[in-house]
């Protein structure tokens, strides 16, 4: 532990050093220097006083909200500045083996520093900005995102059924659940005929999700609305008094959300009368990579269903799909899951798709197909830890089978 904070301690020096560097060769007033180190100390010093004094304990996300913020909007967009001064000393250094063999006099090049730094500080502002930006304004930018899905035999009463995913609300991260009605009128809006949860409702404990019950009993159905269980609905990474009020927190859970309207499915299945076709919506628990938990059992699940019907998997991690659910003899035409998030971050254009999330799932936002089988990871509908998102807008898939 000491030698963890040891090594921090050096890299914020080296930091800072640089950013001060940067600051000073654009700012010479020794007042402008002084108002520098005293935004700095008051930045590092609330950072320590919130972790020193956070109590895992508390159920409230907020804290952990805070610190998050503050270290992605004051102390990482100063990357951007030490990348460019470190451009300029490279460059210098090169400067110096040349003159140191060619014995040519030294040169200075102040403007190319000066130029650098404000090119380095500039990126700063606007890093900053882009996750402020993300925090206040980002979270709520909701996109409705229409996916076609054309499934092989699919019955005449089938076709233009509209099915509405969410994921990972993550209750406990947000102050007023207000804010997200227009969400949730996005959602009435596509009239679904089904409206599936992915999971994640909560960060940590069921009555996160008890301020949103009267918003979410809003959304409208016609078929139905069903849900299942991800890693964080678990409670695993809470503090609890007991083993017991752990135990009891996915009953409170199932029950709050069925005040919602929403039904959990654990490793079962229903059959909806479509019309006069069957179709079935089957809810596995979360199944993941290590060490995220491995509830899901889709055997079970799928037990008795017809291989040729029509299927619809919930399952919240989307490493269930290559590990298991696409070589399943159940074939299940399409499965959905969230879990990803986009990492909250990254780039999400028509034909540039990057997050740092993907160097650890492949399959982390849109529709994969892999042995005739049907993936779709949705970006997520809330926020865990860093409350906002950049680039990657919380989303609602409207699914319209064909």
């Amino acid at each position: 532990m000491q030698r963890n904070f040891l090594i921090f301690t050096v890299l914020i020096f080296i930091l800072e050093f640089y950013v001060f560097q940067a600051f000073r060769n654009i700012f010479d007033k020794s007042a402008a220097k002084t108002m520098y180190w005293i935004v700095t100390v008051l930045t590092y010093a609330t950072l320590i006083y919130l972790i020193l004094t956070m109590n895992r304990a508390d159920r409230e996300h907020h804290r952990i909200q805070i610190i998050v913020s503050v270290f992605l909007i004051f102390v990482l967009p100063k990357l951007f500045v030490v990348l460019m001064l470190l451009i300029d000393d490279i460059l210098r250094l090169f400067q110096f083996g040349y003159q140191y063999v060619t014995s040519d006099p030294a040169s200075e090049y102040p403007g190319r520093r000066k130029f650098l730094s404000l090119a380095g500080i500039g990126l700063f502002g606007l890093a900053a900005g882009l996750f402020t930006d993300g925090i206040i304004f980002g979270k709520y930018r909701h996109k409705a995102r229409k996916v076609k899905l054309k499934i092989p035999n699919l019955p005449e009463a089938l076709k233009g059924y509209r099915i509405v995913q969410i994921s990972d609300l993550h209750s406990g991260s947000f102050f007023n659940p207000e804010k997200l009605r227009p969400a949730i009128e996005l959602i009435n809006s596509q009239q679904p005929h089904l409206v599936l949860f992915t999971g994640d409702v909560v960060n940590n404990y069921a009555e996160e999700f008890s301020r949103f019950i009267p918003l979410f009993s809003e959304i409208k159905a016609r078929d139905g609305k069903f849900t299942v269980l991800g890693n964080h609905d678990y409670g695993h990474y809470g503090e609890w008094a007991s083993r017991q009020e752990q135990q009891a927190n996915i009953p409170t859970l199932i029950r709050l959300l069925k005040q919602a309207g929403f039904e959990t499915l654990l490793n079962e299945h229903r059959k909806l009368n479509i019309r006069g076709e069957d179709l079935y919506v089957i809810g596995v628990e979360n199944w993941g990579i290590k060490p995220f938990p491995q509830y899901g059992d889709l055997n079970k699940a799928t037990s008795g269903i017809p291989s040729e019907a029509i299927k619809l998997l919930m399952s919240h991690d989307p490493s269930h799909f290559d590990e298991v659910v696409k070589n399943h003899p159940s074939n299940v035409q399409l499965t959905m899951s969230g879990h990803t998030h986009g990492m909250q971050f990254g780039l999400d254009l028509k034909n540039i798709k990057w997050s740092p999330v993907q160097y650890r799932y492949k399959k982390w936002a849109d529709l994969y197909e892999s042995n005739g089988k049907y993936l779709y990871v949705n970006r997520g509908f809330g926020v865990i830890a860093y409350p906002g998102r950049v680039g990657i807008h919380p989303e609602i898939t409207v699914f319209e089978l064909t």
